[in-house]
């Protein structure tokens, strides 16, 4: 098994090279074509409360320096400090310019499939940190994407799977 260290590195590297030949959203998509076999189901039936029970276990496995705050009808998922970009930033050849887009890259497909609707703010492509609101209302959502737009430094690092 390759270390973690070396895995985040490693696809950091395919990351640039799928971005250089434009297909790195097609990868996505792919990804969350397998995440389906793994959790789509779960969403589907439990919704946000299945998704709560998910990222808990993925904030432990991965070592994840934020919180899960699972309230009614919203569930917010705070990356204070992502591992995984820590690792890619802190890598001699460089994180690939679209890294954390990977996220919200397989995320967004999947939510919409499970009825969900997410609002996703990441803090720079440089930054380990990033919020995700998700939602069973897409009218809530609609509102959490404009009060956020408003509010940031940079409406382009607020995305969604509202559309």
């Amino acid at each position: 098994m390759i270390p973690s260290d070396h895995f985040v590195r490693f696809y950091n590297e395919v990351f640039k090279f799928l971005d250089e030949q434009g297909g790195l959203e097609a990868y996505y998509r792919e990804i969350s074509l397998h995440q389906e076999l793994h959790c789509l189901e779960l969403f589907r039936s439990r919704k946000l409360q299945g998704m709560y029970e998910y990222y808990r276990k993925i904030y432990k496995e991965e070592n994840c320096q934020g919180e899960l705050i699972l309230n009614e009808g919203e569930l917010i998922l705070r990356m204070d400090r992502c591992p995984s970009l820590t690792k890619a930033l802190d890598n001699d050849a460089g994180a690939c310019r679209k890294y954390c887009l990977h996220c919200p890259g397989w995320t967004a497909p999947l939510y919409r499939k499970a009825g969900l609707y997410q609002i996703y703010e990441l803090m720079g492509l440089d930054n380990p940190q990033c919020c995700e609101w998700i939602y069973e209302d897409k009218v809530r959502a609609e509102a959490k994407y404009r009060e956020r737009k408003a509010a940031a430094k940079d409406p382009a690092m607020i995305l969604s799977n509202l559309t």
